[in-house]
């Protein structure tokens, strides 16, 4: 909160047109009271909402640090290069909506840092956002790394490891204080209408409380999974079956 309070009282000018410093420093304080307001919006930020979660939750002083360079000189350090927005997104920011500047500031530059052919634009058409903002596990790992600043990371896909093996990996990580990221399903795992046909489109957060219920002798996917995420701004409670989930989730990416 002092490191906050320096930088509301700053007199350094903003790089960004169209964004309102108090509102920058008034949606920061309420993320450092409550991480889990972190507001994608309409964006398909899903996978660096997630990774700036866990930036504020577990790493605070670094989220302020990083928001001040940001908003000050236009990119900020991570571990091992520098991160730079573009001009382009600094004048698009003028035009966002439906999300706070300070997530809006963070996720897009994230997700600028890694695109290489679409621009990151507030009001694109729907497919051109889509594009620009899908999530790879290899930029989840580089976060992990550059963002987050763990020493070791790694990504347990479902096609060579088990689901349920790699869940109890999850939980080891998250219980000696790392992080795990789920890409999944979403409406297999966060709606009671699990999809005809799934596809991986979702990253969360994995923030503890895993349980696997065993199922009956024979029966295969008969059991039960549970565990807690953060995703779309909130904690959600995922209850699912054996086969449900087998069906939705498809890697984590762990850093610890």
């Amino acid at each position: 909160m002092a490191a906050l309070t320096a930088f509301a009282q700053s007199t350094h000018p903003g790089v960004w047109p169209g964004l309102e410093k108090t509102e920058i420093v008034r949606e920061m304080r309420s993320h450092l009271h409550n991480p889990y307001s972190v507001n994608q919006g309409q964006q398909p930020f899903c996978g660096p909402a997630s990774v700036l979660f866990e930036l504020i939750r577990k790493f605070p002083l670094r989220y302020v640090a990083l928001c001040r360079s940001l908003y000050e000189t236009g990119g900020f350090h991570a571990t091992t290069r520098f991160i730079q927005t573009s001009e382009a997104l600094r004048q698009a920011s003028k035009d966002i909506s439906a999300m706070g500047p300070a997530d809006w500031m963070v996720l897009a530059t994230l997700r600028e840092s890694e695109n290489l052919i679409f621009p990151v634009e507030p009001n694109a058409p729907v497919i051109i956002r889509n594009l620009a903002g899908m999530t790879k596990s290899w930029e989840m790992l580089g976060w992990v790394r550059e963002i987050l600043g763990y020493g070791h990371a790694d990504y347990l896909h479902t096609y060579v490891l088990r689901d349920l093996t790699a869940l109890r990996k999850a939980q080891a990580v998250i219980d000696q204080g790392g992080v795990a990221f789920g890409l999944i399903t979403a409406n297999s795992l966060l709606s009671k209408t699990p999809p005809n046909i799934t596809t991986p489109n979702h990253w969360v957060a994995l923030v503890g409380n895993i349980e696997i219920q065993k199922g009956t002798f024979g029966h295969h996917d008969s059991g039960q999974v549970s565990f807690d995420v953060f995703t779309w701004a909130k904690q959600v409670h995922v209850n699912v079956s054996e086969g449900v989930f087998e069906d939705g989730f498809w890697g984590v990416v762990l850093g610890w």
